[in-house]
């Protein structure tokens, strides 16, 4: 029998909010993937946690399955339940190790695995738990081109309630039945995937905008009118209190015919000012229902604001060929390497061979100034998190409003943003960027920019990268990201002795796709 997973009429707001980051959704959830989607800090992650208990509603109530998990976005720690799936030898976890590529030993170094490793040991443990309801939280996120191939199909087995935030469209398209759209404080449900809810929306958009620019014109026009005819009315009383009525005669006939006129005069006057406040009535009553189109504000571009033009001319980076330490005998060897003031670099490769190491062995050696770095690692602690929140706020209310609007042509929200207790994984990326652009950066360096990002944020990460006066070398597996953005690669492979990573300099004209394979 179908099971369902039931919001009714469901609120929720965390303290010190001004109003509800959810508020009355009514909705359905039922058996199969049901993604997600809406923009950074709308409170999806908080939905995720509503649905599987770990919240509990301000309003309304959450009808809950016998058993529900939610999957995190950050990888600081190993998922609950790691060391028994590490023990399990039942067919189930075998088929997942098998899947995801999760090898032998990896429970023993989960400080030494790559983000995208670790995000694959999650999956891998909350799938084997098979909960009726299970909440993931970006599980694409670092993970590359093939583990995310073989993620979608196990995926695909899973027979419960699923839920599933993720800014990765084939992901959402291939899996889903359902797409839930958030924008506070509404809850929209659709059918198919996100392209196809996304289309929906764009046309409902389009109606809802219609549809108010007709009501305001029309509001306009009356409102317009009720005023000529108020000027009118004005015009008319002044006449009549500045006249000089030319004598006629002194006979009582004439004193009644200028008595006559008066009557008349002020009779018109009562009857000019009762249209015009019964026009200026309708005129309020029509602009009123514009309440009634749900329409989205549409963010700024033009990101890079003229003082964070700074110009460099000498060499970003200079690093001399030779050998990086990996770990567990591996080795990481690389030519010489530079980075010019307008070199544009992708940093590709599979998981696990050592991207984000390289770039930590950098940073010591640019030859710029380290406040004209850009730096934005793959993870950022959740207390982290909160002490950079926490700084923001007490800038001087010109710094901040420069920061604040930077954040939003990123797509989010600063409001809500400040009143948060922890920004989302998205946001603080956003923050963490924004803070650099107002310092004027020479190099911007993000290892996984697109990871926790919604698709409008990276849609308008995207337009304010492309516009950058600065070096860029972006590490991702996002290929139309980096097709996108970058012209040159530095791609890693790892050679057939199993331990040592070479780093191969080249064009983006012809990318190289990551290789990966499950069985090595």
């Amino acid at each position: 029998m179908a099971r369902f997973l039931r919001f009714d009429h469901v609120s929720f707001s965390f303290a010190g909010m001004t109003r509800p980051l959810i508020d009355d959704a009514d909705v359905h959830f039922a058996q199969g993937w049901t993604g997600i989607v809406g923009p950074n800090g709308a409170g999806k992650t908080t939905l995720l946690q509503l649905a599987t208990g770990g919240l509990e509603p301000v309003k309304g109530q959450v009808h809950h399955l016998a058993s529900g998990i939610y999957a995190v976005q950050r990888t600081d720690n190993p998922p609950e339940g790691w060391e028994d799936f590490d023990e399990a030898l039942d067919g189930k976890s075998q088929e997942l190790r098998h899947q995801l590529g999760i090898k032998e030993g990896w429970f023993r170094r989960w400080n030494t695995l790559s983000h995208g490793e670790r995000k694959r040991c999650q999956i891998a443990v909350v799938l084997w738990n098979n909960p009726e309801v299970l909440a993931l939280d970006e599980p694409t996120n670092h993970i590359d081109v093939k583990a995310r191939a073989m993620l979608i199909d196990a995926l695909k087995n899973y027979n419960g309630v699923g839920l599933l935030v993720s800014h990765d469209r084939e992901l959402l398209d291939s899996l889903c039945s359902n797409c839930l759209f958030i924008n506070p404080p509404k809850a929209i449900l659709r059918p198919g995937g996100v392209t196809a809810g996304q289309e929906q929306d764009r046309r409902e958009q389009e109606t809802a905008r219609k549809q108010d620019a007709n009501v305001k014109d029309a509001a306009k026009r009356l409102a317009s009118q009720a005023q000529s005819l108020k000027e009118q009315s004005q015009t008319i009383a002044a006449k009549q209190k500045n006249k000089k009525f030319k004598a006629l005669g002194k006979n009582d006939h004439d004193a009644k015919e200028k008595r006559h006129r008066a009557e008349i005069s002020n009779k018109n006057q009562v009857g000019s000012a009762s249209q015009h406040a019964t026009l200026a009535q309708r005129a309020r009553d029509l602009d009123a229902t514009r309440s009634n189109y749900y329409i989205r504000p549409e963010y700024e571009m033009g990101f890079w604001l003229d003082d964070s033009k700074t110009v460099f001319r000498g060499t970003v980076l200079s690093f001399p060929a030779g050998e990086v330490p990996l770990g567990d005998g591996r080795k990481l060897v690389h030519p010489d390497l530079y980075i010019s003031p307008t070199d544009r670099i992708a940093l590709t490769g599979e998981n696990g061979l050592g991207k984000s190491t390289i770039l930590k062995k950098f940073i010591p050696c640019l030859k710029i100034e380290r406040e004209r770095l850009i730096y934005i690692p793959q993870e950022i602690t959740a207390e982290e998190a909160k002490e950079l929140l926490a700084d923001v706020k007490t800038l001087q209310n010109d710094k901040k409003g420069v920061v604040m609007t930077s954040v939003r042509r990123l797509g989010s929200h600063p409001g809500r943003l400040l009143e948060s207790a922890l920004p989302s994984p998205g946001e603080i990326r956003k923050l963490l960027l924004a803070l650099g652009v107002a310092k004027g950066p020479h190099l911007i360096v993000m290892d996984e920019p697109t990871n926790h990002m919604d698709l409008p944020s990276i849609e308008c990460l995207e337009e304010a990268l492309a516009e950058c006066p600065c070096a860029m070398l972006l590490v991702s597996h996002d290929r139309r990201f980096l097709d996108k953005l970058t012209d040159k690669t530095w791609h890693l492979e790892l050679q057939a002795d199993g331990v040592t990573v070479i780093l191969t300099p080249g064009r983006r004209d012809t990318p190289v796709l990551d290789e990966w394979n499950p069985d090595e």
